[in-house]
């Protein structure tokens, strides 16, 4: 599922792909259901492309918010928008002992924090996608 759960440069949340084009995307925006067009010149991820950087090299953001998963058993994280840079890092730790320090810094954990409570809100499973990418 998270190949098809998308973040857009200079735009705030998630989205969810409806359908491609040539031209353009149609995305659905995981905040308030509000379906947007995207164009090719825009900047867009996929969930399922991004990775954190560790000491021994990177790991899947999926891995990453499983573990948030479990360590809050499947609730919200209690850290908001608010939460100081010292929080954040300290709550990264405990889910991702050996992320780099160098190269990952407080804004990008308060984004996995923001990106993995609207994921829980909108009852994504992180499991259904591992299994469907085994089977492949």
């Amino acid at each position: 599922m998270l190949s098809k759960i998308l973040s857009i440069t200079g735009r705030p949340g998630l989205y969810k792909l409806i359908s491609t084009n040539k031209n353009l995307n149609i995305v659905e925006s995981l905040a308030d259901g509000k379906r947007i067009p995207v164009y090719p010149q825009e900047k867009v991820v996929a969930l399922s492309d991004v990775s954190i950087y560790t000491k021994d090299g990177d790991t899947p953001l999926r891995n990453v918010l499983k573990k948030m998963k479990e360590k809050e058993d499947g609730a919200k994280i209690a850290l908001g928008s608010k939460s100081k840079g010292s929080e954040l890092l300290a709550y990264l730790e405990e889910v991702l002992p050996d992320y780099s320090r160098e190269s990952v810094y407080a804004s990008d954990v308060k984004k996995m924090v923001a990106w993995y409570n609207i994921l829980v809100e909108n009852n994504i499973s992180l499991e259904e996608e591992e299994k469907k990418e085994e089977e492949k």
